[in-house]
């Protein structure tokens, strides 16, 4: 990190005390590990001939550690009831084949029916799992769900396996909206709000290198923040103010976001989408980009008060430099955008603490553009370098009370 531009991290005088802070710790149940569902497309469906009857078996790296886990199922994006049975964890070996797993049961009964729309919490299950474990998730599909609910960029591979035992590998996570664990101390649940950037866009299958994973592993390697968990709720491609891939982070803020158990922080960090895609909309006229900035500002506001009203602590992250990419607009007038985005992420009395991820990530020299040691080639996402250095560069005291 020598010779990199400083992280500049404001904090706000009396920013919100996350909930229960100086309460005496109790056992709860906290998020370990969350994504973001969204519906699936022809891209992510898996075939309705190779679902029915199959057993999908998905990997997840939890957070913080407990001694019991629940399982958070969704059919959010389906349209009829979805029927699931033989549901198991286990503490993954790395392979994958099944390791030592445990049942898991929904009021009892190994199998149970989530409505459309819904999303089903299992039974508690005892099963003692260590902090930045892997969890192998399998389930049994009897039907092939009228509409499947997936996360696009997994970033792990998942397995399905059909009735004539053909498995078949895919690189999303289908039907599963998060882990809880349950704890007996103060931890704390860290969740990130963002697009293609925290969801790992060219980083490696089955790695862990995004930027929250580098986080959650220092948080891991501290005493005073091991109690921490970190959630990835990004979607790539995902926009703030506009539905596109999967619905605007607006629409789903309160059940990707708010809905989290034990949630005590935000991390909003999405908005590029929005300043970027406003070329796939037609010409770009002085009006359409006013409008595209003054929203993405009262979204913010929005995101703050509403975190604010249930004592959750919000930190902004000021969007990086996509200078030149062919992705989407990239010229002066979007760059002007985005800073004129990022001074209000800065200006005091918005946030109650800023993650001034511009300032490590732009290239001194264009500041426009990323640092090319920290580009991935399509000068807008990360690479593996510049997710390490990223996840490194986070203050670990802007999640402290």
């Amino acid at each position: 990190m020598r010779g990199i531009d400083a992280l500049v991290v404001f904090t706000v005088t009396g920013a919100m005390l996350a909930p229960g802070t100086g309460a005496a710790a109790q056992d709860r149940w906290v998020a370990t590990w969350a994504t973001a569902p969204m519906p699936a497309d022809a891209g992510s469906a898996i075939p309705a001939s190779l679902i029915k009857g199959a057993t999908i078996r998905q990997h997840v790296r939890v957070s913080v550690g407990g001694g019991s886990v629940r399982l958070r199922l969704t059919n959010r994006f389906g349209l009829a009831p979805l029927r699931v049975d033989k549901v198991r964890v286990g503490v993954d070996g790395g392979t994958s084949s099944a390791s030592q797993s445990r049942q898991v049961t929904f009021g009892g009964s190994d199998q149970v029916i989530i409505p459309a729309g819904a999303d089903y919490v299992s039974d508690p299950v005892e099963l003692p799992v260590n902090a930045l474990a892997t969890l192998a998730i399998s389930f049994h599909l009897p039907e092939a769900p009228a509409a499947q609910t997936v996360h696009y960029v997994s970033k792990s591979t998942s397995y399905v396996t059909g009735a004539n035992g053909t498995g078949s590998p895919f690189e999303h996570w289908y039907q599963l909206a998060g882990v809880d664990v349950k704890v007996a101390d103060e931890t704390r649940v860290v969740a990130v709000l963002g697009d293609s950037i925290t969801d790992g866009h060219a980083s490696g299958a089955d790695r862990n290198e995004r930027w929250t994973d580098v986080l959650a592993e220092r948080l891991q390697a501290q005493p005073a923040t091991r109690t921490t968990s970190v959630l990835n709720l990004g979607i790539s491609g995902n926009r703030l103010l506009k539905e596109g891939s999967g619905p605007s982070g607006m629409a789903r803020f309160s059940y990707d976001v708010l809905d989290q158990p034990g949630l005590t922080t935000l991390v909003v960090f999405e908005g590029s989408n929005d300043i970027g895609k406003l070329s796939r909309e037609g010409p770009v006229t002085t009006a359409g980009r006013r409008e595209v900035v003054t929203g993405l500002i009262a979204a913010y506001r929005q995101l703050i008060e509403q975190a604010h009203l249930r004592g959750i602590r919000v930190v902004g992250a000021t969007l990086l430099p996509f200078g030149g990419t062919a992705a989407f607009r990239s010229d002066a007038d979007a760059m002007a955008d985005r800073e004129a985005v990022n001074a209000w992420i800065r200006g005091p009395g918005h946030f109650d603490a800023v993650i001034d991820f511009d300032a490590l990530m732009r290239d001194p020299a264009h500041p426009e553009r990323l640092r090319p040691g920290y580009d991935s080639g399509d000068l807008l996402h990360p690479s593996v370098a510049g997710y390490r250095a990223m996840g490194q560069a986070v203050p670990l005291g802007v999640f402290l009370p």
